[in-house]
């Protein structure tokens, strides 16, 4: 940390009130996995409708990530930051107010201009700390995608109180007030910007390194494959074992919590062991999580010398909730050891290059929520959401091989090498 006690204190206290305020807005990013159920009902959505229902506010959420990151690194983080709050403000609260589908569509597009708030607080408190403690703030900050879970845990108590059209209500008055909080308790710092002769283009040149578009798959899995589930979770629960929506929402939390506030240790076995080794585990977890929750329901019978047995194969709930939380972990370290190699990698251009990958993970939980619903309405499969990502797992782990893994000496050659050497 900087040796100046003010600056420290700045530095925390914009830690904190970011982190707050981004776990309000992908709160309210995530508003439709809960209140998506009684609107799917309402309108008779199939379920590639409730998927594009949902991840529309993703696909706004990840477009203007780019651009968010490039104004943060220009203008500043809390000036971007307390803007982005404020234009979100009406268009949640006008959400109560919808009717027909094109109107939650056309709402939603507004609402998810709060899931930009990430490619702005990213590079703003980044730059509050020294490098080797980079990994430990993004991490911090980076735990706000808890949010997901605050939202199972409010929404359907409210929903179920008082209907579907009070939680908008209530979650643009909770974005107003952390609005007012933030701009209290945060600070600017004109030594972030970026000088003012450096162009967007100048800012945009590191996007052709072929590493940015690796670092992108990698999110597209660990963010990506997090919203997506986060906002399936809730209605897979509901159809695959018939539970009431606010247990559904309990036990989804069990996947979301664990995937949003853990994401600051990651931030720090990042620092302490490296993006690269942080990121290789999480993918082979998440691969084996996926592996086993593929599984569909299955019974089959055999036919034995006593006659036909019949056997059931598939996880129960208690064994699918264990699993999800497993691949949250995972999910968690990964988001955060995966902003360690932008740091390292990028630190004078942290906004830019954070906000085009996190367009690419935006653009994985606004696609994989769509592809859920298609495959389920052409197979009847639930469990074909873990297939697909399973195989986009598989081509993670593949690309790192070839660029990483391959690339690092074998035991045994770095012997011979150290041992030739003396």
């Amino acid at each position: 940390m900087n040796g100046n006690p003010q600056h420290n204190r700045q530095a925390w206290s914009v830690l904190i009130v970011s982190t707050l305020a981004f776990t309000v807005c992908f709160m309210v990013w995530m508003m439709f996995g809960v209140i998506g159920i009684p609107i799917r009902k309402m309108l008779g959505l199939n379920a590639t409708e409730f998927g594009l229902l949902t991840a529309m506010p993703v696909l706004t959420g990840s477009l203007v990530r780019v651009p968010l990151g490039i104004w943060t690194d220009r203008f500043g983080g809390r000036i971007v930051m307390a803007c982005l709050m404020a234009l979100t403000v009406p268009a949640i609260w006008l959400m109560s107010y919808a009717t027909e589908y094109w109107h939650f569509i056309v709402i939603g597009l507004f609402v998810g201009l709060a899931g930009g708030a990430f490619s702005v607080g990213t590079p703003y408190v980044a730059r509050w700390f020294p490098k080797q403690r980079q990994g430990m703030a993004m991490g911090v900050y980076g735990a706000g995608n808890s949010g997901a879970a605050v939202n199972k845990f409010v929404a359907p108590v409210l929903l179920v109180a008082f209907g579907w059209a009070i939680v908008p209500q209530v979650y643009a008055a909770i974005m107003l007030g952390t609005l007012v909080l933030f701009w209290l308790f945060s600070h600017s710092d004109p030594s972030h910007l970026v000088p003012s002769h450096v162009k967007f283009s100048d800012q945009l040149q590191a996007l052709k390194d072929p590493k940015v578009l690796k670092y992108c798959q990698y999110y597209s899995i660990v963010f990506g494959g997090y919203v997506a589930l986060s906002l399936w979770m809730v209605q897979y629960y509901v159809g695959e074992y018939g539970l009431d929506i606010r247990i559904a929402a309990l036990l989804a939390a069990c996947f979301s919590l664990p995937g949003g506030v853990l994401r600051a240790i990651g931030g720090i076995l990042s620092d302490k062991y490296g993006a690269h080794s942080v990121t290789w585990w999480v993918m082979w977890v998440c691969w084996i999580c996926l592996f086993l929750l593929s599984y569909p329901q299955t019974d089959f019978t055999i036919l034995t010398v006593n006659g036909p047995t019949t056997f059931h194969i598939g996880p129960n709930v208690y064994a699918f909730t264990g699993l999800m939380a497993v691949l949250g972990v995972a999910m968690a370290f990964g988001k955060a050891s995966v902003f360690k190699y932008i740091s390292d990698d990028y630190p004078g251009n942290i906004g830019a290059i954070s906000g085009i990958v996190g367009l690419a993970g935006g653009m994985g939980g606004f696609v994989l929520p769509i592809m859920f619903g298609l495959l389920m309405d052409l197979t009847g499969i639930r469990s074909s959401a873990f297939m697909l990502m399973y195989g986009v797992v598989w081509v993670s782990l593949i690309w790192m091989y070839l660029t990483e893994v391959r690339q690092l000496p074998l035991l045994g050659d770095a012997r011979r090498s150290s041992s030739g050497q003396s």
